[in-house]
């Protein structure tokens, strides 16, 4: 099922842990001005912190993006979410979510990024995607049914994702009360989103593949991107 892309072993490279440093702080404060401060009544916040943690964020970093998005600086930076629609090479269809103080800009750096494939109008491509609630979760120790958690904490489908976990599919509004029902079974949550999610995704091998991932990877350099979606198999 086509989902969210990331870039494999992005971390890796001081350059490239700069750039994913971006992406987490611009979350941070971007969850920090909608909902508050404090991530115990502030899921969003809460999941992009545990991230930024998993990633090893020095904590000064990590508490400066929570104070500035909550307007305790006098540094306001007010992101706007950007969405564009378009196809990679091979037509395969990408939504680009892009979060930015200055959208001149991010619109000048998405048309130059999008010459490998096609720039569209919006709607040309979301329509062959499904707005969704996605949570990731592993099993508590000595396993659990993954339909069965399902099943019992509200969820609409699930899927196999890396190492062990569970993606646990969800209407968008029940993205927090399914994400605490897993919990509450048990389960450890590692990540919690909205997501476009691809009806038809394209399969494609080879050299077509490669020129893809290619085009996905140098879109996702790019400080202002924040999420790629792509309908990939």
């Amino acid at each position: 099922m086509g989902a969210q892309w990331k870039q494999k072993g992005r971390t890796e490279h001081a350059a490239a842990k700069g750039r994913l440093f971006t992406k987490l702080v611009k979350e941070i404060i971007v969850a920090a001005k909608a909902g508050g401060p404090d991530p115990s009544s502030n899921p969003r916040l809460r999941m992009a912190m545990e991230q930024a943690k998993k990633n090893s964020m020095p904590r000064d970093t990590l508490e400066r993006a929570i104070k500035k998005g909550a307007g305790l600086l006098d540094e306001p930076v007010n992101y706007e979410l950007v969405t564009y629609e378009g196809f990679a090479p091979h037509q395969v269809p990408v939504i680009v979510e892009c979060l930015t103080e200055n959208k001149n800009r991010t619109a000048t750096n998405i048309r130059v990024l999008f010459r490998k494939g096609q720039l569209a109008s919006s709607g040309a491509v979301s329509w062959d995607f499904n707005r969704l609630g996605v949570i990731e979760a592993t099993p508590p120790e000595g396993g659990a049914d993954a339909e069965t958690a399902a099943i019992e904490a509200g969820a609409q489908d699930l899927e196999a994702a890396e190492e062990g976990a569970t993606r646990f599919l969800t209407n968008p509004t029940e993205l927090d009360a399914v994400s605490k029902a897993l919990a509450g079974l048990g389960w450890t949550v590692s990540s919690q989103n909205l997501a476009w999610i691809a009806k038809n995704p394209v399969h494609l091998e080879g050299e077509a593949r490669t020129e893809v991932e290619s085009f996905l990877e140098a879109m996702d350099e790019d400080d202002d991107v924040q999420n790629i979606y792509v309908g990939l198999k």
